[in-house]
């Protein structure tokens, strides 16, 4: 079993402190900001960063779809770390300052994968498919908060 992973990084046209407190945001920002390819959002604990556990089924393909439910932590400034309880999926958000008004937010998600030619094809396409959906969600995250500035 090889550690599957898939990052994605975008710069926004907002503070560091606002984009963050933004993805933290589970009870009003994150819902809006996930791309179609999440359904069954719901927030179940907390909220706001720290303590949050939200739900939400993730549709990587047609045929895949994974049943999330993540324990939210923030163990340094600027960073969230989203643990699947249903599986070894580990999300990690870092947002930091990238000059006057910018920020860069990076998100990072690690995961067992599967062995044998099901892994090999997991390992090739995953990746670059869960990375499509981050970066649209990042998208969707900078238009939000470049908006409203909130």
């Amino acid at each position: 079993m090889a550690q599957v992973e898939a990052t994605t990084e975008r710069t926004i046209a907002a503070e560091a402190e606002t984009v963050f407190d933004a993805l933290a945001d589970y009870k009003e920002v994150r819902g809006k900001v996930l791309p179609g390819h999440f359904s069954e959002y719901e927030v179940r604990e907390g909220g706001d960063g720290e303590g949050t556990l939200v739900h939400w089924k993730l549709q990587a393909t047609s045929k895949r779809v994974r049943d999330c439910l993540l324990e939210v932590t923030e163990p340094t400034d600027g960073q969230l770390v989203e643990k699947d309880r249903n599986s070894s999926m580990v999300t990690t958000w870092t947002v930091t300052p990238a000059g006057e008004g910018r920020s860069k937010a990076v998100v990072s998600t690690v995961w067992n994968g599967a062995g044998g030619i099901g892994g090999f094809f997991e390992r090739t396409f995953a990746p670059k498919g869960l990375a499509r959906i981050y970066d649209e969600l990042l998208q969707n995250l900078a238009a939000e908060v470049e908006k409203t500035g909130k």
